[in-house]
């Protein structure tokens, strides 16, 4: 009898769950409230970009994702729009160039060769960017994709075996018993399982809220300009260094709400439209667009790249990342609780770490050893309470449909 697991989010990280899941021969069901790639997922950027990580574990699991996705079109088969084009960090400060000089430094300690090189070199290697650039950082296997693509791709290579997929279906509460998680409600529609993974982003404490689980997890608004179609220019990602400042940044508790963040992220899709990030905010669930954020960001764009002033912006939309207060995703189970696992958390790095948290999760979720060290990304590592959890012998019973 195959482990059932039911997978609560239709993102990035919940489509690779589920697809993880049902390749190793698990009885799975997705569960998603609206549509695949219906929130952050659909709401963000391609970037796969190892040198915007902090060297420590959330790197070490980036590289490994990394290499997943090098084959991920063949074994998914699908068009993923997956391009290795490397990436730079551009530097227009002299503050700006110490701080990414021990970046680089310690990036390097880290096994990833990335290099500073001059603002010459740098207008080499993508033409146009501007003179006023003192350098740039540069890695040649910084990668991207189309995260739409990847989570519906997922979705379909899970169904291909076997998954059962619930669209417009959302999790009202959980079935619990003496401390254990035995399924879900769905409307009024009970789902049994060994084990349920959430990974609903930010969406993820209001549901974890209902059985007295705090989680961490805080909505970080960014915004998105999508200019109009224009011919190949952009050859590789490219990031500011106050773009990197901005999301290292961990002080939600006391940054105001009109903090804008805005730092230079862009990048070209296939079609020839730009997406240019971005801004990081903390204004609770609110997914409305700014006009002064949508200047802020032109204005950053155009600083790199004077030819972008008489480019037109088609569109803006944003989305909310998931923050944690160390910046790193939170995977694996609940402590004091059986029966049910949090992958939820990854902020801006859900795109570069999909895969491997998927594939994590997969085994987590089967009691099975992923073979990686996650405990710097457990649950507990917060001390965060639930409610009636402490002092209970947790005896859980075993599903009955």
């Amino acid at each position: 009898m195959s482990y059932k697991v039911i997978v609560a989010g239709g993102g990035l990280i919940g489509t690779s769950t589920a697809y993880y899941l049902a390749k190793s021969g698990a009885d799975v069901t997705l569960v998603e409230s609206k549509d695949i790639a219906a929130g952050t997922s659909g709401a963000c950027d391609r970037a796969i970009m190892l040198q915007s990580k902090k060297p420590g574990p959330t790197l070490d699991l980036a590289i490994q994702s990394a290499n997943l996705y090098q084959d991920l079109e063949e074994e998914l088969e699908a068009d993923l729009e997956y391009r290795k084009g490397g990436g730079m960090i551009i530097i227009e400060t002299m503050e700006e160039m110490k701080a990414m000089e021990d970046m680089v430094e310690r990036q390097q300690k880290a096994g990833i060769d990335v290099k500073l090189i001059s603002g010459e070199e740098a207008r080499e290697r993508q033409p146009g960017l501007s003179k006023e650039l003192l350098g740039s950082t540069w890695w040649e296997h910084d990668a991207e994709v189309n995260p739409l693509n990847v989570s519906f791709a997922m979705a379909r290579a899970a169904q291909r075996f076997g998954a059962k997929i619930k669209l417009q279906s959302q999790v009202t509460g959980f079935i619990t018993e003496n401390n254990c998680v035995l399924g879900v409600d769905i409307a009024g529609e009970k789902l049994y399982a060994d084990a349920v993974v959430v990974a609903m982003g930010v969406w993820t404490p209001l549901l974890l809220k209902q059985i007295g689980v705090d989680v961490p997890i805080i909505p970080r608004r960014g915004q998105i300009l999508v200019s109009e179609r224009l011919e190949p220019f952009l050859d590789c990602n490219i990031l500011s260094a106050s773009y990197i400042a901005n999301k290292l940044k961990r002080n939600h508790n006391h940054e105001s709400a009109d903090s804008l963040g805005v730092g230079l992220a862009i990048g070209q899709t296939h079609s020839g439209t730009l997406l240019i990030g971005g801004s990081r905010q903390f204004v609770g669930y609110n997914t409305e667009t700014s006009p002064e954020i949508t200047r802020k960001i032109g204005e950053a764009a155009v600083r790199a790249l004077p030819q972008l002033t008489n480019v037109r912006v088609i569109r803006t939309f944003s989305g909310l990342r998931p923050y944690t207060p160390d910046g790193m995703p939170i995977l694996g189970p609940i402590e004091g609780m059986e029966g049910i696992y949090i992958a939820a958390g990854h902020e801006g790095d859900g795109v570069a770490l999909a895969p491997i948290s998927g594939k994590i999760m997969a085994k987590v979720a089967c009691g099975v050893d992923p073979g990686i060290d996650i405990s710097p990304f457990s649950f507990s590592r917060f001390n965060q309470h639930i409610s009636g959890a402490e002092g209970v012998n947790i005896n859980c019973p075993v599903p009955s449909e």
